[in-house]
């Protein structure tokens, strides 16, 4: 091993998230695992020979750390990137009324000039109700503008199919089966047939808010793209509002979490509960004493997802899970992580994209710290159209703040779609 990759295994490489070198941290990233994978072997020889090197564990677990850290630059290198290339909120010249809103907004938003907003509001099409509560709907650019960041920043939202509605709830109607057919002659009778069960997903909304301030003189400023200024000081509190619902959400007022529902064990898996694999011990993934691989849980995880879902797969867990997982290695002796294949891509392990998540649990006795699945055919998140700031100069003079409200709702609409992991006894 080089000098270069001595240094990394000893820590002593920064590492530097702000670089805006997708590719430099990807080079990185790469040599980082190199050393990692030569270290962790000696470290299985060690424990194979029954002699436990501390030292040599704790290189490993260093380097362990330091390939961590390289991703999440890695995937803020690459959402900022995206962020750019979605854009923020342009003016819009193609309608008259909604550019006419726009302006009349953003002279709410700097000076709190209200006159004729609302009637702006229903001229611009913009809302369906027809007494709406406190504060104005941002233009539409600026809505879009907040989700299109949110998008990048909140990983389940980013995995799962969004929609926007205009009502409080989506509902919707799925086919459970139990329609039956048959063969017959030309002159045969026709008996009846069965009749195929539906069952109704409902999905409810509920209110996340956010409240950035900013100094009158600054609002005052004009170069100041207030469109902009809002979408990413509301991203920030909305995500992680949003990242913890959409893990762990207990459904009242707010989405309903994948971890949230109920879950049995995947041989006996039935329409309305997440199947789930378990490992072979009920506070880790393998027990000691025993031969069995912890990488033969996650292959059986692998194989419980149908095939047509396995696809467009793809898992979910915590960093500190990920950085465990990063240490097992397959029947063939190969290491069941993988970095990127290129700068714009993410880490994969047994072959399908990986995704952290940190609202996702921890490993323990009757966790379920891994999700593997169709995120987009297994979760909807529903936003209702519409975002509203309300404008408060004086809580906190001299600073003006802007109490910002979105409906959002999120639940499971195919259970079939996405298994979890479950750190138990088999």
């Amino acid at each position: 091993m080089n000098i270069a990759l001595n240094n990394r295994a000893r820590g002593l490489v920064a590492v530097r998230a702000d670089s805006g070198n997708a590719t430099e941290i990807l080079n990185q990233l790469n040599a980082t695992f190199e050393a990692f994978k030569e270290e962790r072997n000696k470290e299985l020889e060690g424990i194979n020979a029954k002699f436990a090197d501390v030292v040599q564990t704790d290189k490993v677990d260093r380097i362990n750390a330091e390939i961590t850290t390289l991703s999440k630059s890695l995937d803020e290198v690459n959402a900022a990137l995206a962020a750019i290339k979605l854009g923020g909120a342009g003016g819009n010249t193609a309608e008259p009324e909604k550019a006419e809103h726009t302006q009349a907004f953003n002279q709410f938003f700097r000076r709190g000039a209200e006159a004729g907003l609302r009637d702006l509001e229903v001229k611009a099409k913009l809302t369906t109700q027809s007494d709406p509560d406190g504060g104005y709907l941002v233009p539409e650019e600026t809505e879009t503008g907040i989700d299109r960041v949110l998008g990048t920043v909140s990983t389940i939202r980013s995995l799962a199919r969004t929609m926007s509605i205009s009502t409080n709830t989506y509902k919707k109607l799925v086919n459970m089966g139990g329609a039956t057919s048959g063969w017959v002659g030309e002159e045969d009778s026709r008996p009846g047939t069965g009749t195929p069960t539906l069952r109704e997903i409902a999905i409810n909304t509920g209110e996340i808010y956010a409240m950035p301030g900013a100094t009158q003189s600054m609002l005052d400023d004009g170069r100041i793209d207030i469109a902009g200024w809002l979408a990413d000081e509301v991203s920030i509190e909305f995500a992680e509002q949003e990242g913890a619902a959409f893990a762990t959400g207990d459904g009242v007022n707010k989405p309903r979490g994948i971890l949230a529902y109920d879950t049995v064990a995947n041989a006996s898996h039935a329409w309305g509960k997440l199947g789930y694999i378990a490992t072979k011990e009920a506070a880790d993934f393998k027990a000691a004493s025993t031969t069995v691989s912890p990488v033969d849980c996650l292959i059986e995880l692998y194989y419980a997802l149908k095939a047509g879902y396995r696809n467009n797969a793809s898992w979910l867990m915590s960093d500190a899970t990920m950085s465990t997982v990063r240490k097992f290695k397959d029947a063939d002796g190969a290491f069941v992580w993988a970095p990127p294949t290129s700068a714009a891509e993410v880490a994969t392990i047994l072959g399908k994209p990986v995704h952290n998540d940190d609202n996702m649990e921890a490993v323990g006795a009757g966790k379920f710290p891994i999700a593997f699945g169709d995120f987009k055919r297994s979760y909807l998140i529903v936003d209702r159209a519409g975002i509203r700031v309300l404008r408060d100069p004086y809580t906190a003079k001299p600073n003006v703040l802007f109490y910002t409200t979105k409906r959002v709702g999120g639940g499971i609409v195919n259970f079939e779609a996405m298994k979890l992991l479950k750190v138990a006894a088999s």
